[in-house]
């Protein structure tokens, strides 16, 4: 009987973790926002040098700060984790570990506006217009 209860258990915690990595990946991926932003901002605008140069270094503080929050949600499934091994069910950890997660899930969405509007400001009126077309396309369009 141990037995069967040990891979019952180890059956619903892959299930669990399965439907956690699931979710992740494919139910809320990042939106395509930077794709779209960056693709306008180095093939379709024309930027001056300096541009160019303000525009790269808040891509490399943007990528510090994007690392540093890709570890912490990281660090926030293997919690998730071991909340479901500790749990095999949706109990008070498991929760905890879930608002936490959402809370670096939320930074990051965060950062990342933080970041498209600082680029925005690097921009003459003329290429925000586009960069702001943009930006709403690449929010508003289906997933797909």
């Amino acid at each position: 009987m141990g037995k069967r209860y040990w891979l019952v258990a180890l059956v619903a915690f892959a299930a669990a973790l399965a439907a956690v990595l699931v979710a992740r990946t494919w139910l809320a991926p990042a939106p395509p926002v930077e794709n779209e932003v960056h693709a306008l901002l180095h093939d379709r605008l024309t930027l001056d040098a300096g541009q160019k140069q303000r525009i790269a270094d808040l891509e490399v503080a943007f990528a510090q700060r994007k690392a540093a929050l890709d570890a912490e949600m990281r660090a926030d499934n293997q919690r998730l984790a071991a909340a479901i091994a500790a749990e095999h069910g949706y109990g008070p950890r498991v929760a905890q570990a879930v608002d936490r997660s959402h809370q670096a899930m939320g930074e990051l969405q965060k950062e990342t506006l933080k970041h498209i509007f600082a680029m925005r400001g690097v921009l003459r009126p003329d290429q925000a217009a586009l960069f702001d077309a943009a930006v709403v396309k690449a929010l508003t369009q289906p997933a797909g």
